[in-house]
């Protein structure tokens, strides 16, 4: 179980090395911070190299770790891409300790008989297939890990469905099949746990793309939910594998 209130220490992640997707906002800019607070060393991935090296400074200003830029598109890569990624945390940390998927992509909130099929495509890749892509590619410096943890972000679409929320809730609900098959798959491998976390609410772009009239102060910080992933992330959430949470 995960204790309410969680609150990391400064050396929660210490000697861990955690990769962040979706690290230039949101949730996953808000987890790489936290990451790098509790010791951890932090591999920020995202599109955007201007913003990834913003929050790189902003990382290394806290005095912990120095982190690692990771450029991806996942919109765009290539298996090529992927496997240079994967080589590159090979040899530079030479196993990982921890995923966090949080990259996301919310695509149109529109009835499915006018949704436009290439956004549709495009949702389903990066909130779905590339996350599959990138765990299969990255499971072998997972395995060297000691203690390696795999968190998808997930959402609330998945067990409360509702119309016009389009490619993303598919995707979302997709992600479920593939933490629920990976976890069972890998159960001969108590190293390595996969879990998702419903984060809710959170004051983010994404949020306000899809709630357009809500009034972003009345809306959890992505920081003030990050705990539960903190801790899933470290040792104390040894035995926790295979389950759904909600952060809130």
């Amino acid at each position: 179980m995960i204790p309410n209130n969680f609150v990391p220490g400064e050396n929660l992640l210490a000697g861990r090395a955690i990769l962040v997707t979706g690290a230039t906002s949101g949730l996953g800019r808000a987890l790489a911070i936290e990451c790098a607070k509790s010791g951890a060393s932090v591999i920020i991935s995202g599109r955007n190299q201007t913003k990834l090296e913003r929050l790189y400074d902003e990382i290394e200003a806290i005095g912990t770790s120095q982190p690692a830029i990771a450029v991806l598109d996942l919109a765009a890569a290539t298996a090529v891409d992927y496997d240079g990624l994967a080589k590159i945390i090979g040899s530079e940390f030479g196993k990982l300790d921890g995923v966090v998927h949080a990259a996301g992509l919310l695509g149109d909130r529109t009835p499915l008989d006018q949704y436009d099929v290439p956004t549709w495509c495009r949702v389903l890749h990066v909130n779905l297939t590339a996350p599959f892509i990138l765990t299969q590619v990255l499971l072998p410096s997972l395995r060297k890990s000691a203690d390696a943890s795999v968190i998808f972000v997930s959402s609330g679409v998945v067990n409360n469905q509702r119309p016009f929320w389009g490619a993303y809730a598919v995707a979302k609900t997709g992600l479920e099949s593939v933490r629920s098959m990976l976890s069972q798959e890998l159960e001969g491998e108590p190293n390595i746990r996969v879990n998702s976390v419903n984060p809710g609410r959170m004051r983010t772009p994404m949020r306000a793309a899809a709630y357009p009239a809500e009034n972003p102060n009345t809306v959890p910080t992505p920081a003030s939910v990050s705990g539960v992933f903190l801790y899933l992330l470290s040792a104390q959430s040894r035995g926790i594998d295979g389950q759904y949470i909600d952060a809130q």
